[in-house]
């Protein structure tokens, strides 16, 4: 059962049993096992890793089958040579984990790190793969980083090749989804294959840097390494050794059980450690001089490369720092020409871009920020060295410039990872598919919204705090598998500026001190927000009271715990490193944090507040990568995820003066949210090769960036450039243009357009839906392709590149290809008791739809979910079948569209009931059927710009947009 692939088990059972023929060998005892086995059972959990191992295989030479599919572990079964009854008894022991991978845009690349190299050389990996393990992961969530994290490495260089390579990637993750353990599984891989100098960049604070540090030293460098010569038992021997003071060490740090030198393998020596970034001194350049055992051959040979020691050092991204660094290596010589180097940047689009204005660059020579121009250095320095950016943000980094060689753009890779199981995202505070004004069951669960009319709600935050806090405690005394709840804390962000910190922290002391939570009145607030609120959303699954007198006892113990050390409130901000070395803000070292923390931009991005509960956020600002990074409640809540509460600002103040407008804060997380899932989504979308060849390369990708919200940009207006997308191919994917005008004259032009649409509606309504979803009535009408391109040409649009792509793409649909024949056009029937009716040019009556834009010229949702089905069905993109109204319209090459003539507010009716032609929008949604996807075609085509190209202009993408 080698990473080779599964074998004819009975046979191998018949060499190891004492049966006279390989026929003799008999299962059923296995299959029995099986089925009798319990959690722990050591032969049950040995196959379910060996088959998740399988299952998630990308590629491999014994499979011809997609990972994680039940075809893939048929396969399985049959290379197994299982029968029927094992095959049933594993897979209801073993179920197919079916949930996507990573996603990955990629250029074409030599083939180098294969499942088998990897298995030979697996030291650290082998080592990792055991701690995860023992810190719980189950064997889906392993293989899913295995299989990440070898797509990472197998698209570096081949770090024993004879030409110098570098390659650029970016890693995309979720916001506190765990990227570091994805770059620490990186990183062992790397050096197991040969990677000898790995430098990570671990943020721009001390306090970052050193989270990062510990981590790699716990999880993958280990004791043997950190204590190198010194002797354990022998105090003198440990003074100035790291961890000392570290109440996980040596429990939880990786032991090999002695050096690795000693096991067949090869050290790692640490330049950096976990209170001491990189200096410039002798022992740092002596530790630099790699050696040779044959110095007449090269360092990237084989017989030198796996004999020597690996050096690994998490470096702040410093200015200082990174000089210091630049300048030693400077020192070492030609042999930096023969060192594979790898380079991690966590929170790569953070300091690292250029955004210095290309157009203040003299004669074309390229000015660069200080980060980036050390970054670049050490890249020039480093020919093998290979630049791996991670982000959960990655609008600025998709958007530097791809000509520019020396930059950081991820010319060869991009690799989208996968949500992880358990993780607390966006789904689970913003529910996407409800059209505007309706409240779903994210929201309803999570999201508490902070309007002119609820006053501040600063006061239920704290009590929420308080009486989460307790349900902590209680569900710990009732035995709840994930406590116990080591820390609990708070997170108060208004503002960026010091001053309106102190004030704010202050405001909450004295709220705390009067809140009386050892008496009545403190009480009766609790019991009220208890039944109001958390009794009745909390998870049936965990230990939860059935009434606030049985959680009252353990309020005093969570006040008791939020106020020791005096004061419950902690201030996290600062213009240097010493404002951050508070104790209680080391997660690691401090042994119960519960606090609530006041701040502003450090606790953003790349800080993890361990067990955020209640988040109670005001900020506001125009970036959407910004503003996603103060989403630091989104992660993982075990235990308590039911608890979480996010106080949000629904009108707020952006701006001064005459440019000041209110916005909702809850509407940006949840337009950028859109912006992301989209981003991600067109990634799987144009993953698959055509013809074994990428659909896209990485300098493609900045057109799949979009923007819902037109006062939150993608990124910073610095980090921006423009790429022009041409045509996007959309074969069987809903697409919702949203870019309508909003000028009465460009609306009534638009209605005007829709005449013979109109015309072509039934009178009679139909009653619609299909994959079991609910009935409705629509008014129904056929109409071929070349009226609907036609209708669709003359549009106005407030953001004509928001929809021209996919015109493009609907009008190469016909003509002699003819892969659309027609479309069915729908009109759904609104159900309000408030529903209007009226008569546009001459046509109806119509059901009017009310919706709003964002703030903008942009809508948000427009179609409703339950009408959706019936169209996708229609159009063949969905295999469930609807009821026979719907059966009947469906048929090869139609497209269907579903029709919504919108309002913006009260309708105004003539005394006829007639509706103006400028008074209405007639929105619109549409599915194309799988025939146009056309034979072997890129989803996509682009025309883009950038400076390595002749004629190439670099402009303001807000511009662009105007």
């Amino acid at each position: 059962m080698s990473r080779r692939g599964p074998k004819h088990f009975a046979k191998l059972a018949f060499v190891m049993s004492d049966a006279d023929e390989p026929g003799d060998t008999d299962l059923s005892v296995f299959r029995d096992r099986v089925l009798a086995a319990d959690g722990g059972d050591d032969l049950l959990a040995l196959w379910r890793r060996k088959l998740t191992a399988w299952d998630f295989e990308q590629s491999p030479a014994w499979s011809a089958t997609a990972p994680r599919t039940p075809e893939r572990r048929t396969e399985i079964y049959d290379k197994l040579a299982f029968g029927g009854e094992l095959r049933k008894a594993l897979d209801a022991a073993v179920p197919v984990h079916q949930e996507s991978g990573p996603v990955t845009i990629s250029r074409e690349f030599k083939p180098w790190y294969t499942r088998e190299q990897a298995a030979n050389r697996s030291f650290y990996w082998t080592s990792y793969e055991r701690l995860l393990r023992r810190k719980g992961w189950g064997d889906a969530a392993v293989s899913s980083l295995d299989e990440a994290a070898h797509a990472v490495v197998e698209r570096l260089a081949d770090p024993t090749r004879a030409e110098p390579y570098g390659a650029r990637g970016l890693v995309v993750g979720y916001v506190q989804s765990g990227k570091t353990a994805n770059f620490t599984g990186v990183t062992a891989k790397a050096i197991d294959a040969g990677y000898r100098l790995v430098i990570v960049l671990g943020g721009t604070l001390n306090l970052l840097r050193g989270q990062t540090q510990r981590r790699l030293d716990m999880e993958l460098i280990g004791q043997e390494n950190i204590l190198g010569a010194a002797d354990p038992d022998d105090p003198d021997a440990m003074v100035g050794i790291d961890y000392q003071d570290d109440e996980d060490w040596p429990a939880k740090f990786v032991s090999f059980g002695a050096r690795p030198s000693q096991l067949g393998a090869f050290d790692i020596e640490r330049l950096t450690s976990r209170d001491r970034d990189y200096m410039s001194l002798e022992r740092g350049i002596s530790a630099l001089e790699f050696e040779k055992p044959n110095r007449t051959l090269p360092l990237h040979d084989p017989s030198n490369l796996h004999a020597a020691r690996a050096r690994v050092m998490v470096v702040k991204k410093n200015k200082s720092v990174l000089e210091n660094l630049v300048k030693d290596l400077k020192k070492i010589g030609p042999i930096l020409g023969e060192i594979p180097a790898l380079i991690i940047d966590d929170e790569s689009d953070q300091a690292s871009v250029n955004t210095t204005d290309p157009k203040k660059w003299a004669a074309g020579t390229v000015t660069r920020t200080a980060i980036n121009g050390q970054i670049s250095k050490l890249l020039k320095l480093l020919p093998r060295a290979q630049y791996v950016g991670y982000t959960a943000t990655p609008f600025a980094n998709v958007f530097i410039d791809p000509g520019d060689e020396q930059d950081l753009f991820p010319r060869d890779f991009l690799i989208s990872l996968p949500r992880p199981t358990g993780y607390m995202g966006v789904q689970d505070f913003h529910d996407l598919d409800t059209v505007d004004g309706d409240e779903g069951d994210a929201e309803k669960k999570h999201v508490r919204g902070i309007h002119d009319s609820t006053g501040d709600r600063l006061q239920e935050a704290l009590d929420a705090f308080v009486l989460t806090g307790a349900l902590k405690l209680y569900r710990e005394e009732h035995g709840v598998p994930s406590g116990p709840f080591r820390h609990h804390t708070m997170l108060v962000h208004e503002s960026v500026r010091m001053a309106e910190h102190a004030a704010l922290a202050e405001r909450i002391e004295t709220m705390w001190h009067n809140a009386a939570y050892t008496g009545p009145e403190g009480h009766t607030r609790l019991a009220a927000l208890f039944d109001e609120d958390f009794r009745d959303h909390a998870d049936g699954s965990l230990p939860t009271p059935t009434t606030y007198a049985d959680l009252k006892p353990y309020v005093a113990g969570a006040r008791r715990l939020i106020n020791q050390g005096g004061s419950p409130v902690m201030v996290v901000n600062g213009e240097s490193e010493r404002d951050y070395a508070q104790p209680d803000l080391d997660f690691d070292r401090t042994p119960n944090v519960w606090k609530i923390l006041v701040g502003g931009t450090k606790l953003s991005r790349g800080f993890t507040v361990e067990g955020l509960t209640i988040s109670y956020y005001r900020r506001t600002t125009q970036q959407a990568d910004t503003l996603m990074q103060m989403g630091r409640w989104f992660g993982f809540r075990p235990g308590y995820r039911d608890l979480v509460r996010l106080y949000i600002g629904r009108e707020e103040q952006l701006g001064k003066g005459r440019n000041a407008k209110t916005v909702d804060l809850y509407e940006a997380f949840e337009a950028i949210c859109r912006d992301e899932e989209i981003f991600r989504a067109e990634l799987a979308r144009y993953a698959p090769l055509v013809d074994g060849r990428p659909q896209v390369t990485p300098a493609q990708i900045p057109p799949l960036v979009a923007q819902h919200l037109p006062w939150v940009r993608p990124s910073a207006r610095n980090k921006m450039f423009n790429a022009e997308l041409v045509e996007v191919r959309s074969p069987g994917t809903w697409v919702e243009p949203t870019a309508y005008p909003d000028t009465s004259d460009g609306l009534a032009h638009n209605t005007g357009c829709w005449d013979p649409v109109l015309a072509a509606l039934g009178e009679d309504p139909v009653r619609m839906s299909a994959g079991g979803g609910p009935e409705y009535e629509a008014r129904v009408g056929t109409i071929s392709h070349e009226t609907l391109t036609g209708v669709l040409c003359d549009l106005r649009w407030s953001l004509p590149s928001q929809f021209s792509p996919h015109l493009e793409f609907l009008l190469a649909a016909g003509g002699r290809s003819a892969a659309i024949d027609d479309w069915v056009v729908i009109m759904p029937s609104q159900t309000s008791t408030k529903r209007v009716e009226a008569s546009i040019l001459g046509h109806g009556p119509l059901s009017l739809a009310r919706r709003s834009r964002r703030r903008g010229a942009l809508f948000g949702a427009i179609s409703e979910p339950k009408h959706r089905a019936a169209a996708l069905r229609i159009a063949g993109a969905m295999e469930a079948p609807g009821n026979a109204s719907v059966e009947q319209l469906a048929r090869p090459r139609r497209g269907a569209l579903l029709l919504y003539p919108v309002v913006e507010s009260e309708p105004r009716l003539s005394s006829d009931g007639t509706l103006g032609a400028g008074d209405v929008v007639m929105a619109f949604s549409f599915v194309a059927p799988p025939s146009s996807v056309g034979s072997g075609r890129a989803l996509v085509r682009f025309r883009t710009k950038d400076s390595g190209r002749e004629n190439a202009i670099v402009i303001d993408r807000d511009e662009a947009h105007t």
